[in-house]
């Protein structure tokens, strides 16, 4: 009775020990599945048919697109469709691939089964069966019913349809080679507009034959209130709104943006576009948008631009940025920026040219139309440059790094912007080539500027709206056409550089210099009207009208006092919190010893927080320093 434990006992020991010793010393540590990219390449070849797309886009009230697609098929057997990612425009893989919801896809009348891609979620894997010529897809794009999921694309009264979002295409081809050609039906009454001619019957569009590059680079805007202005014989100002009332322009105001037209042209020196459509919404309800397309631009804009037009100056900027774009950007693009389709990842190095130059030259189409007046944009220069004079970003990250934003942050809010950067191409870039203007003008003796570059640059093949490239030695290339220097060497220096004072060189050589004074010109006094309070400059805050901080400076006096993004301004001084009475204490506080006192809260948390500050009001504008007739009075003078 006491041998069985035993034998257990000595047969459990013997079992252990080759066991124990298989176990082997450290971790284990396990080697990858390799990933096998099946997804074909694109390659220039001819797409084998047309695709047709279809979109109903009735449902207005829901915001849902309802797409049909029939895609010829060239062959039985392994096929991907892509939904677009990369989009130009956005420099950064932002298809809203999560909005498509719904798919179906058939042959022979009978469903496909597809998978999408472990790796590449923006692509779908089927098997043609045998015998099919063509795929029937469909599935429905969700547009945002909340600011919280995206851009809103659909409301009752307007819809911004892009192509990109209701498309799928086949993979392993140049976009530019897959014909394509679209119909879109909108609510019975309503118009659209865009760059691709259209054949209409009642609220149905039946777009030209294309292709699904030139597709997806033609964005349509319709709704339930619409005009449109001839601006030139080549380009129209089509305007929606929300309420009929803003479409009340007067002659003098669609003469500004005739003269937007004709003074951007006489800089170019040509244009590359068949016919232009400026879409223009006016709304508080679709969501806000600047996008450039090539024969197109979509842009979103506050009630009131019209109606309300000497506050809406703030706003005026969109119209002359984008159009710019026709020029800077879609016909001349950074050879690393272009792709052959929208699957390979963009490389955004030439951002400072392709926004910032933009970024100059809308400042000053906007002067040299009168859509903005010459005092407006010497204010609103002075409110840009201001931002980075007081930034301390530039100590450790330089300007070309920030043009990996896109990317980086894909345009979500920062805490701490004035550290962190961010797509300060667009505006330091504006700051480079002002200086670059401002050196040809010297070097010169005033026979060279900007506009030199413009014409050698953007000025070619007049009448072309295809894309020609260009490097960084490209660029230096034709600056040393216009006026012999060591270009690359300067433009590589402020692309590099850190520790050093922001690049406003050019705006002081060009006769004007950024001073500080007590009241705020009235460009930035409207400016505030959007985004609340800004003290900036002082206390380095904007607050917004409920008392939320939106910006802290980082190494202002605000930070000083841990008051950051997401805290909330309660008390100013012992008094409930107004956006007066913050200025009414930073100029109380003006040459005395008495501490600024705030009560603020973040969460549920509130601190009395003291802020040691005695300089008073400051408020960016530039100060005129040379004497008659400046580098930027002739830079903004019409042409």
């Amino acid at each position: 009775m006491t041998v069985k434990p035993v034998v257990a006992c000595l047969l459990s020991s013997a079992l252990a020990l080759p066991l124990a010793a298989q176990v082997p010393a450290g971790n284990t540590a396990p080697q990858p599945v390799p990933f096998v990219d099946t997804i074909p390449a694109a390659r220039d070849i001819a797409y084998p048919g047309t695709i047709q797309l279809d979109v109903d886009a009735t449902d207005t009230e829901r915001g849902i697109l309802r797409v049909k697609e029939t895609i010829p098929v060239p062959q039985s057997g392994a096929m991907t469709l892509l939904f677009p990612k990369w989009l130009p425009g956005a420099h950064s893989p932002r298809g809203e691939i999560e909005k498509l919801a719904g798919l179906v896809i058939r042959a022979n009348g009978r469903i496909v089964p597809w998978t999408r891609d472990p790796v590449d979620v923006f692509a779908f894997h089927i098997d043609v069966p045998s015998g099919a010529k063509s795929l029937d897809v469909q599935f429905q794009f969700l547009s945002a019913t909340k600011a919280d999921q995206g851009r809103i694309a659909v409301t009752p009264t307007m819809v911004s349809l892009q192509p990109n979002s209701v498309s799928l295409y086949p993979a392993g081809y140049y976009t530019r080679r897959i014909p394509i050609r679209m119909t879109a039906t909108f609510p019975a009454g309503w118009t659209a507009a865009g760059a691709l001619p259209a054949k209409v019957s009642g609220s149905t569009y039946a777009y030209e034959k294309t292709n699904y590059e030139i597709l997806v680079d033609s964005p349509v805007l319709a709704g339930k209130y619409g005009k449109t202005w001839a601006l030139s014989p080549r380009v129209d100002l089509n305007v929606f709104a929300d309420d009929p009332k803003e479409l009340a322009a007067t002659p003098e105001q669609i003469d500004a943006h005739r003269r937007l037209v004709d003074q951007a042209v006489k800089t170019f020196g040509a244009q590359h576009y068949d016919k232009y459509e400026f879409l223009l919404s006016i709304t508080d309800q679709l969501g806000g948008i600047g996008l450039e397309h090539h024969r197109s631009s979509e842009n979103g804009v506050n009630p009131g631009y019209f109606i309300d037009w000497e506050n809406s100056v703030t706003r005026r900027n969109l119209l002359p940025h984008e159009f710019t774009h026709s020029w800077d950007g879609k016909f001349r693009r950074g050879a690393d920026l272009w792709t052959p389709d929208f699957r390979t990842p963009m490389r955004d190095s030439l951002l400072w040219v392709y926004e910032g130059q933009t970024q100059f030259w809308g400042y000053v189409l906007q002067a040299r139309s009168g859509i903005v007046s010459k005092q407006d944009t010497l204010d609103a220069y002075a409110a840009t440059i201001a931002i980075y004079d007081a930034a301390k970003a530039r100590q450790w990250r330089p300007l070309i790094d920030t043009t990996n934003d896109p990317v980086i942050s894909s345009r979500k809010p920062k805490g701490w912007t004035s550290w962190q950067r961010s797509e300060d191409y667009y505006n330091e870039g504006m700051m480079v080539w002002m200086e670059v203007d401002a050196m040809l003008r010297q070097k010169s003796g005033g026979t060279k500027s900007i506009d030199d570059f413009a014409r050698a640059f953007f000025g070619i093949r007049d009448g072309d709206w295809g894309e020609v490239t260009y490097t960084f030695a490209d660029v230096a290339a034709t600056l040393n056409r216009i006026l012999p220097y060591d270009w690359a060497g300067f433009l590589q220096q402020r692309l590099t550089e850190t520790g050093k004072p922001a690049p406003t060189r050019g705006f002081a050589m060009n006769g004007y210099s950024l001073i500080y004074t007590t009241e705020p010109t009235s460009y930035f006094a409207k400016a505030e009207k959007a985004r609340g309070i800004d003290v900036s400059y002082s206390l380095g805050l904007v607050v917004n009208k409920e008392g939320a901080v939106t910006t802290s400076i980082w190494d202002s006096p605000a930070y000083a006092a841990s008051i950051d993004v997401g805290s909330q301004i309660e008390g100013v001084n012992g008094q409930s919190y107004s956006g007066e009475r913050l200025k009414a204490a930073i100029l109380a506080a003006r040459g005395t010893k008495e501490p600024i006192r705030l009560l603020v809260r973040n969460g549920e948390r509130f601190r009395d927080v003291v802020i040691d500050y005695h300089d008073g009001p400051r408020y960016p504008r530039l100060q005129k320093t040379g004497t008659g007739e400046t580098g930027l009075d002739r830079l903004l003078a019409p042409r």
